[in-house]
């Protein structure tokens, strides 16, 4: 009951040869068959059953010696030539190939791969296959645990050429493990294209770099969102470690400051920053300081200053300090990795206790409690590792600052901000730490 058909697709047709291989059978044992080619994992699953003239049902089959044998154990020698059909149209996707997810599509194709060069699925190749990975336009890079089994490696270029199809991109690229520079390089491999250079777009913001030369790092959407929300008219930033200008740029773009200072030394994103700065239109609002930033010479200019850099950006403290405005102080964004227990099951609440005192004493000490009361607030809402790394910071850039000023400063913890998990029970935080001389009484 079974006749073998190629139901050619009219790219194949187009490219003058190649079909989608097919059985055919008639309506009534459409079903069973396939059943019994999908139990043997060969019904090509990217498109539909269809009706072929003379009245019969194509099922199409991935190619390969696995689909070739089971054909021949069936009593059918191959696919002939002779018995290939044209189609009034081309072969329809099947309605899960045209919702699948995309990591379900990857698979499926590796799956078809790996059949067409006689090769078999395992668990271990399931878990080497990526379920996420960065998109930067045409461009997908993939994580560095995928794709290290060593079957990956004998099936070539076509593997790569597979992989983006699936995925829809032109290009494919592969990370590896930060280098143990100062400059924190990534080591990425270009898998399939030419040029690495790519642009991401974020919150409307045109990002460009050449992605194996500059990290870029998606976990911190959600800071930049909230720099782009905030009120910084008439400001000057100063912005220590700008890359390619992660945070210059939404300072600059949304958060509508005057003018910025971008310091970076690595000559790849200063590279990246200059075009990036042009692409948004705002290069005339920024001063670029190519080189070291703990060697910058600019004081006494900013009202709030950036610093952007992990695991810790303390060395850039005392430089923080000097670009501060003198005369009105600021606000410092300190970013820094903290090590925390982890949460129990029941977060303990601490609230603030109400004051008992004297109407006439509450007038005295009014902005003085409103103040401890909102610290009291904001340590209740982090952690507790937290809030004691954020007090040793504010105790120590306000000692920094009366050195530097031969004058009493005060520090006051605006905000704590969860950035991302960087590691097991190590969290990228955000301290927002106001800075003010303290004025003679």
């Amino acid at each position: 009951f079974l006749l073998a058909v190629r139901v050619p697709s009219s790219s194949a047709m187009a490219a003058g040869g190649g079909s989608i291989p097919a059985l055919a059978t008639e309506p009534r044992f459409a079903q069973h068959l396939r059943q019994r080619l999908e139990e043997a994992q060969l019904l090509d699953a990217r498109y539909r059953l269809q009706k072929v003239p003379g009245g019969s049902v194509a099922l199409p089959v991935l190619e390969g010696k696995a689909a070739e044998q089971w054909l021949q154990d069936n009593g059918l020698q191959g696919l002939p030539s002779s018995l290939t059909v044209s189609l009034p149209q081309d072969p329809v996707p099947s309605k899960s190939a045209s919702v699948q997810p995309p990591a379900q599509k990857l698979r499926c194709e590796l799956r078809r791969l790996l059949l067409e060069q006689g090769e078999s699925w395992s668990e271990e190749l399931e878990c080497d296959v990526p379920r996420t990975w960065q998109r930067h336009g045409d461009l997908v890079l993939l994580s560095e645990d995928s794709f290290s089994a060593a079957l990956w490696a004998k099936l070539g270029p076509v593997l790569w050429d597979t992989v983006a199809s699936a995925l829809g991109a032109q290009r494919l690229a592969k990370r590896g493990r930060v280098l143990p520079d100062k400059m924190r390089s990534p080591s990425v491999t270009l898998l399939l294209g030419h040029n690495s250079w790519v642009e991401h777009v974020d919150n409307g913001i045109r990002y460009t770099f050449d992605v194996t030369k500059c990290m870029f790092s998606p976990g911190n959407i959600t800071e930049k969102l909230r720099v782009a929300s905030m009120q910084c008219s008439g400001e000057v930033l100063v912005d220590l470690y700008a890359g390619i200008g992660y945070f210059t740029l939404p300072y600059l773009v949304h958060a509508a400051a005057a003018f910025a200072h971008a310091c970076e030394w690595n000559p790849h994103a200063l590279e990246a920053l200059r075009r990036n700065l042009a692409l948004n239109g705002v290069q005339d609002r920024c001063q670029i300081h190519a080189g070291d930033s703990r060697q910058l010479q600019l004081r006494d200019v900013a009202d709030r200053v950036n610093l952007g850099l992990i695991p810790s950006s303390e060395e850039g403290w005392p430089v923080a300090c000097r670009v501060l405005k003198k005369s009105t102080g600021g606000v410092l964004h300190i970013h820094h990795n903290v090590e925390a227990r982890p949460m129990p099951p029941v977060l303990r609440q601490r609230l603030p206790e109400e004051s008992s005192s004297e109407q006439e004493d509450e007038e005295h000490r009014g902005s003085e409690e409103m103040e401890s009361s909102g610290q009291e607030v904001l340590a209740a809402r982090v952690r507790p590792e937290w809030w004691s790394w954020a007090e040793a910071a504010a105790v120590r850039i306000r000692g920094l600052l009366t050195e530097l000023h031969s004058q009493p400063w005060q520090t006051h913890i605006l905000h704590i901000e969860a950035v991302k998990s960087y590691a097991p029970h190590v969290h990228h935080i955000v301290l927002d730490l106001e800075c003010r001389p303290t004025l003679p009484t």
